[in-house]
């Protein structure tokens, strides 16, 4: 079953508006619409007027946010031979983890545990590998909930961005480089979601993959809960800088790549600024 996207196009004006700190009379009269009309559009009717000129105010690609709304986008499905996703259910919502393996030396590294790590114990065991290396994109509960259970069963190290330490985790600054088997991860810096959002680029597969956290989704990206500012540029500058057939693969929501959120993301979209 495929996943849905993470965000509606209201939930990703509401990012912008939060991010920004624009109030809604504030963007009725800065973007020149109704304070009514913004109500009906911030409860989801689609008005093709008003959110191209909410889109513009907020500094979103209008043609990818009206896009959105109308449901006219989601990623093509991914499938890629040493990547598996995981999808399991935190309270009201759905949180991913992921495992890349190197078929060849049987050494899989885990990101992130999701709520149950059972799912990529599971299919550790069915490829026959073995998780030698645990790494997480940032602290946040759902996304480290199964630690301890991941950690006995496996024996493996884990690590996070010193800019966010956290108990049970070993701190590590950006630039540092992993070697799994054939695999080579690099490590990015992507914070503004979280204290210490952390990027790891796995090349070795057939294609790169960008194991990303709360930075970026299809079609959207983690709220700038920290720095709004931060986050957006380290998603332009650290992710969307990677080569376009990188698969990205987020903490919430499918699978996508860098050709897609370069075209379909509001929040970097031609249009926006």
């Amino acid at each position: 079953m495929a996943i849905p996207l993470e965000d509606n196009f209201t939930d990703i004006i509401g990012k912008a508006q939060r991010g920004l700190i624009i109030s809604e009379s504030q963007l009725a009269q800065k973007s020149g619409v109704s304070v009514d009309e913004v109500h009906t559009v911030r409860e989801g009717r689609v008005k093709e007027d008003a959110i191209r000129k909410i889109a513009a105010t907020l500094q979103l690609d209008a043609d990818a946010l009206h896009t959105l709304a109308c449901e006219k986008w989601t990623p093509e499905a991914i499938q890629l031979a040493g990547l598996a996703e995981f999808n399991t259910p935190y309270h009201d919502m759905t949180v991913n983890a992921y495992l890349v393996w190197d078929k060849a030396s049987g050494e899989a590294v885990a990101f992130d545990t999701g709520a149950d790590c059972t799912p990529m114990l599971q299919r550790a065991r069915q490829e026959n590998v073995r998780i030698s290396l645990i790494l997480l994109t940032h602290a946040h509960p759902d996304h480290v909930e199964d630690l301890k259970k991941l950690k006995r069963e496996t024996g493996a190290p884990v690590y996070i961005s010193d800019r966010e330490p956290m108990d049970g985790a070993e701190s590590i600054p950006e630039g540092k480089q992993f070697s799994v088997g054939r695999l080579k991860i690099e490590t990015l810096s992507t914070w503004g979601h979280s204290p210490g959002g952390m990027t790891f680029v796995v090349h070795g597969l057939e294609r790169p993959v960008a194991i990303v956290g709360d930075s970026i989704f299809a079609g959207s990206m983690g709220g700038g809960n920290v720095s709004y500012e931060d986050a957006l540029r380290n998603n332009r500058e650290k992710i969307l800088t990677l080569s376009d057939e990188t698969i990205l693969c987020p903490g919430h929501g499918p699978l996508s790549t860098v050709a897609n959120e370069k075209a379909h993301n509001p929040f970097f979209a031609k249009g926006a600024r």
